[in-house]
């Protein structure tokens, strides 16, 4: 199995672990220190060795940061994570906190009204963390203070660093090769000015070597730094014992050389150099910094360009997603035969699990789940990224809904799905706000939108029925997802905070949701790709965007209220279907074959 069922953090350490980072913050005079849930490299997920918050407080989403004053904890998530973390840490000790609602920064000013000293892992924080605190911390006398981490101090039995295998991502699924991306953006240096860029992002490194790796679960990266040149060269900086073999697919203008030599290689450069404010780690700037070497602050050049899918990667995801969408729907002919029964010999959490990934293994294409697949039955459907384990797996019961957002990781592409399944009969105020939830879906898919305009100026499609019914949902509609690598990908988002144009090839989600805490949760999510949109006859001279769906898996009809959807979004789910019978069909055994005709017959 790719996913594990154990508990992952234990919030029974984490008052002897306060008292202890506290004695350290005492001794290096410190009124405060800073415990992100991120490491060097901004992903999403952590390796062991860097997962501090979680050793700390126990909390385990994957975003979220905690700062420890000598008499108050706050753990800072946002909407997605706040029903979770008051599961997950001892609330006696440690303090929930609204972000981004509330600022760290605010935060502390208002905890330190008469000032002090906050210490913080500069190779953690961002130089545009560190100046928007200050702003804020400045209104309290607040210093922040750079240290080595006080969390690693107290930490005996650290993991070590992942060193796994360099694997050449071949050109078949990347469609360009490294060559031609290195050229293409040390242009881009070239016509700034810039002489080099410093890249930390390990989705960045992979997407512009061509190279994927195991360090980290379920995205397929290799952990490290690099140096992009103005001539094209790149410099790797990444553990020293990993296994040698990949120099063929680097060639002579890509060197490896241990993390070690980083710094030294840094405080080498000859400026400017381009640095991404929102993602270096501050320590990167003031190496260049002291070295006297001139910054230039601009984004990841590879953030665009690995966001912007080429035509090769496209058809990859398509095919992934035939691919994927057919063990899905094995996955749902075994659960409608089985999930039903209920009573003490039904079906649990982690049964639901084990199968889906079964059926995606048994396509021997599956590298990797995309991410632990969250199966949420009744009200633990509510905690909108909730992880099963062997303390938490419930049996389904009659009339529960149960949240399933899975995905996969293949070599042609990443999957992420979620459906949203009865048991039994289900009430009506669930299927009211199940199609409302189905019919933002619907209209986001259906959107057609000029050049130029963001994730933020569609969001409201996919809410507007549940704004209606005085409802929302506490998490973006949809993010960016990446081409056999990280299944939630920047600068792209359906968002209210995003104001990144959405432009051809980039791919997105669309799941909407709803949830009612302690009582159920729903969200229903396909994948999108930005294409252009064909001129219907009396339309304007225009270009104009869309979206074409990736995602062909049926959207269960039991929980749909006909009467509260027009003819068009009718129409629009009656299509779909058909697609999905057309499409997936041929793709699955006899016995799911019968289950997908009767599941995608019209409305």
């Amino acid at each position: 199995m790719f996913q594990r069922f154990e508990t992952v953090a234990d919030p029974s350490q984490g008052p002897a672990r306060l008292v202890a980072l506290r004695e350290v913050m005492a001794g290096e005079g410190l009124d405060g220190f800073l415990v992100p849930r991120g490491d060097a490299h901004r992903g999403e997920y952590v390796a062991e060795c860097d997962a501090r918050l979680g050793w700390l407080t126990g909390f385990s989403g994957s975003a979220g940061s905690c700062a420890v004053l000598a008499e108050v904890a706050g753990v800072f998530v946002d909407g997605r994570y706040r029903t979770q973390v008051r599961r997950q840490v001892d609330l006696a000790h440690f303090t929930p906190v609204d972000w981004p609602e509330i600022q760290p920064g605010d935060w502390l000013a208002d905890h330190l009204p008469g000032g002090g000293k906050v210490g913080f892992d500069p190779w953690l924080h961002s130089r545009g963390d560190v100046e928007t605190m200050a702003k804020a911390t400045a209104r309290a006398g607040i210093e922040l203070v750079a240290t080595d981490n006080l969390v690693d101090r107290i930490w005996p039995d650290r993991p070590a660093p992942p060193s796994g295998h360099i694997h050449p991502h071949p050109v078949e699924f990347a469609g360009r090769s490294h060559a031609d991306k290195r050229a293409e953006l040390a242009g881009v240096l070239r016509e700034a000015g810039q002489k080099a860029a410093v890249l930390t992002l390990s989705d960045s490194i992979a997407w512009l070597l061509n190279i994927r790796g195991d360090d980290l679960p379920h995205i397929p990266v290799v952990q490290g730094f690099a140096i992009l040149h103005d001539d094209g060269r790149v410099d790797l900086f990444t553990h020293p014992a990993r296994p040698v073999g990949i120099g063929a697919h680097f060639g002579p203008e890509v060197s490896l050389y241990p993390q070690g030599a980083f710094e030294d290689a840094l405080a080498g450069l000859t400026g400017p150099v381009r640095l991404d404010k929102a993602t270096a780690p501050e320590a990167v700037a003031r190496i260049l910094e002291a070295a006297g070497t001139a910054i230039q602050w601009g984004d990841d050049p590879t953030i665009l360009p690995k966001a912007r899918k080429n035509p090769v990667e496209i058809a990859g995801a398509r095919a992934a997603h035939l691919r994927d969408a057919a063990a899905m729907v094995e996955f749902l002919t075994w659960y409608d035969a089985t999930a039903h029964r209920g009573g003490s010999d039904g079906l649990t959490e982690i049964d639901l699990v084990v199968e889906l990934e079964s059926q995606r293994r048994a396509t021997n294409a599956l590298k990797d789940i995309s991410f632990e697949t969250i199966a949420g039955s009744g009200p633990n459907g509510a905690v909108m990224h909730y992880r099963v384990t062997r303390e938490t797996d419930r049996r389904l019961a009659q009339g529960d809904l149960v949240v399933l957002d899975s995905g996969g990781q293949y070599l042609d592409g990443t999957t992420d799905i979620t459906r949203t399944l009865p048991v039994g009969t289900v009430g009506d105020e669930e299927k009211a706000a199940f199609t409302r939830v189905l019919q933002g879906m619907i209209a986001m898919s259906r959107a057609r939108f000029p050049k130029g305009v963001a994730g933020a100026h569609l969001d409201a499609l996919a809410r507007y029925p549940l704004w209606l019914a005085h409802q929302d949902f506490n998490h973006g509609t949809g993010h960016g997802v990446g081409s056999y690598l990280s299944v939630h990908e920047g600068p792209q988002r359906l968002s209210r905070l995003s104001d990144t144009p959405l432009e051809p090839g980039m791919i997105l989600s669309n799941e909407p949701g709803y949830y009612r805490e302690g009582a159920f949760g729903i969200r229903i999510e396909n994948l999108m790709v930005v294409t252009p949109a064909p001129r219907p006859e009396g339309g304007d001279d225009r270009d104009m965007l869309m979206f074409e769906t990736l995602t062909w898996v049926p959207i269960d009809r039991r929980l749909i209220v006909a009467g509260l959807m027009s003819p068009d979004e009718r129409d629009w789910l009656d299509r779909y279907h058909a697609m999905v019978r057309e499409k997936i069909g041929p793709r699955v055994s006899s016995a799911a074959r019968a289950w997908l005709d009767a599941a995608c017959a019209p409305i």
